[in-house]
């Protein structure tokens, strides 16, 4: 026997109870999505590394260190996607999508970032995202927030805070910079070894640090809202009035950046403290500049992304999933004779009934072992088959979970008497 082989140390299977929460969290989404009015588009896994440079930043973490990146045959430079909004914006611009147009789109699908794996944060994880592009008043802001409140509320999720954020035009972001460097160099002997590689390159970043020892200096730290141009501090007015208006409950964290060089304006967080320290299950906000970056026209453009591990994780600690869909009639077949007609009468049931779930025993079996798997599947009927009943043309017609006797019922009478006993 050859050596086992395992898969890649942070790049896992889903299965069981973690792929039914997943699935079901992307079907809610979906649901969820499409009553506000979005379309779905599909992206490329794959994507130039210049692409994600060039919008994400040279000088962030994810590209310094985080994404796997590869030459291909012909020696051009290729990423798998660290994140979804920069290949979203680069397909709507290759493809026309936004001259002339609001989009109002959605996507789902793995993301790679080489980084320590722990609870809710792997090297190939998934995202759920959503991206507006044309639109710039806080009207859009506000309802993306309220689409995510509704999905949580469809979800049972508890005790996720909003926190917001308004990081104003980049201009004033240039002028608030060199204030908090100042600030940050004046306090330089206090910080970390993270905050000293991010003073020159990326210093909003540090504001976001997670050290505890750095608390003093980040809570002394002049606030960018404060510094904020007055058509941002107006448009997070706004934002901050409709969700009042909306009952959306917030909390202003001015040192809330996000970890991407392309936002402005608004930005914010749905978090947690049920996971760790991997508390944000879903964050987004303004890019109005980033389009015209990437080589489109000037775009105005809002979005988010939701990691589907960490509400996976949270559904299934929550016991928040759905039971698995139990059979509503196992099919036991007992002799050859009965195989191929049970196979055409389980496909006629499905083809009368869809909304039925039909299960039929397959590699046979006993009639003790197949009544054994019927009970054990849960399934309220069993339709079982033998030679005597394939000579006659009927099927014995059991309840598993119900009062009642069995009965005999003709191969063209079926579907209309489990019409009745399922009704």
């Amino acid at each position: 026997m050859g050596k086992q082989i395992s898969a890649i140390r942070g790049i896992n299977d889903l299965y069981g109870t973690e792929v039914e929460a997943f699935d079901y969290l992307l079907e809610q989404a979906q649901e969820t999505l499409k009553q506000y009015g979005y379309q779905s588009i599909r992206l490329p896994i794959v994507e130039k590394t210049e692409l994600f440079a060039r919008s994400i930043g040279e000088v962030t973490d994810i590209v310094e260190k985080e994404m796997y990146t590869f030459d291909d045959r012909n020696g051009d430079s290729l990423t798998l996607r660290p994140e979804g909004t920069a290949g979203c914006v680069r397909a709507v611009i290759q493809n026309g999508l936004i001259h002339n147009q609001i989009q109002k789109l959605y996507y789902s699908g793995p993301m790679f970032r080489y980084e320590r794996p722990q609870k809710g944060r792997y090297r190939q994880f998934h995202q759920f995202g959503v991206e507006v592009f044309g639109l710039s008043e806080a009207d859009i802001d506000a309802e993306l927030i309220a689409l995510t409140a509704r999905l949580w509320e469809k979800l049972g999720l508890e005790n996720l805070e909003l926190q917001l954020n308004s990081l104003g035009s980049q201009e004033a972001r240039a002028a608030y910079r060199e204030t908090l460097v100042e600030y940050l160099n004046q306090h330089k002997s206090e910080l970390d070894e993270d905050s000293l590689r991010r003073l020159e390159s990326n210093p909003l970043r540090i504001l976001d640090s997670k050290n505890p020892d750095m608390k003093s200096v980040v809570e002394g730290a002049p606030k960018l809202i404060d510094h904020l141009d007055e058509v941002s501090l107006a448009h997070f007015e706004d934002l901050k009035r409709y969700l009042d208006d909306l009952g959306i409950d917030y909390v202003v964290n001015p040192n809330l950046v996000r970890g991407l060089d392309y936002y402005n304006r608004t930005v914010f967080e749905w978090v947690t403290d049920e996971l760790g320290a991997q508390g944000t299950v879903c964050a987004g906000g303004r890019y109005d500049g980033l389009v015209e970056q990437i080589g489109g026209k000037p775009t105005p453009a809002v979005g988010f992304a939701m990691g589907i591990e960490r509400l996976t994780a949270l559904l299934v600690d929550k016991q928040l999933v759905p039971a698995h869909a139990v059979p509503d009639i196992y099919v036991v077949l007992a002799g050859k004779e009965a195989e191929r007609p049970g196979l055409i009468i389980a496909e006629k049931i499905r083809d009368d009934l869809p909304h039925l779930n039909v299960q039929m025993n397959c590699g046979g079996g006993s009639f003790k072992s197949q009544f054994k798997k019927a009970d054990k599947s849960g399934a309220r009927y069993a339709v079982v088959l033998g030679d005597q009943e394939v000579e006659e043309q009927v099927v014995a017609l059991k309840p598993l979970r119900e009062q009642g006797e069995q009965i005999t019922v003709s191969w063209d009478a079926l579907t209309e008497h489990l019409k009745l006993c399922l009704n």
